[in-house]
């Protein structure tokens, strides 16, 4: 994880948890003018509503104008992970073993950057990923993004 999103889920993960939800992860993408700030909420026992998302995001918008951590124009989303939820932490890889995951690296593990397979669990600091039969330990610390392939039965 980097400084950035580091020092953005240090002032976030509090103020999402104090409004009763679950933190589940935040992406920042800065892109000039058009930056983007998406912060994903969840709550297990009631689902995530837009009034729930509008809440939290009155309250983000607020702390965030106090901290400033975010110097130039950015666009806040606050929202559901969803059905193809993104894996922010370990402990997501573990709760969805048994579940198909699209992984993309920083860098090339293997020859290659992208993985779609299925999620077998976590070992040690490693994402345990089967893709065509073949076992793959991929460092945590080397995924760029994951996210939950959903499958319609």
């Amino acid at each position: 994880m980097s400084a950035k999103l580091k020092q953005l889920e240090d002032i976030l993960r509090p103020v999402v948890e104090g409004l009763g939800f679950e933190y589940w992860g935040i992406e920042y993408r800065s892109q000039g003018h058009h930056s983007k700030l998406r912060v994903f909420i969840e709550d297990v026992e009631n689902g995530i509503s837009i009034e729930d998302c509008e809440k939290v995001s009155r309250q983000i918008s607020g702390v965030m104008d106090v901290e400033d951590p975010i110097q130039s124009e950015y666009t806040l989303e606050v929202s559901s992970p969803g059905m193809d939820r993104p894996l922010f932490r370990l402990e997501h890889y573990e709760a969805f073993a048994g579940q198909q995951v699209q992984i993309r690296l920083r860098m090339a593990f293997e020859g290659r950057r992208k993985f779609n397979g299925l999620i077998k669990g976590v070992e040690n600091d490693d994402v345990v990923v089967i893709v065509d039969d073949h076992e793959y330990l991929l460092p945590f610390d080397s995924i760029e993004r994951a996210h939950i392939v959903p499958v319609f039965e």
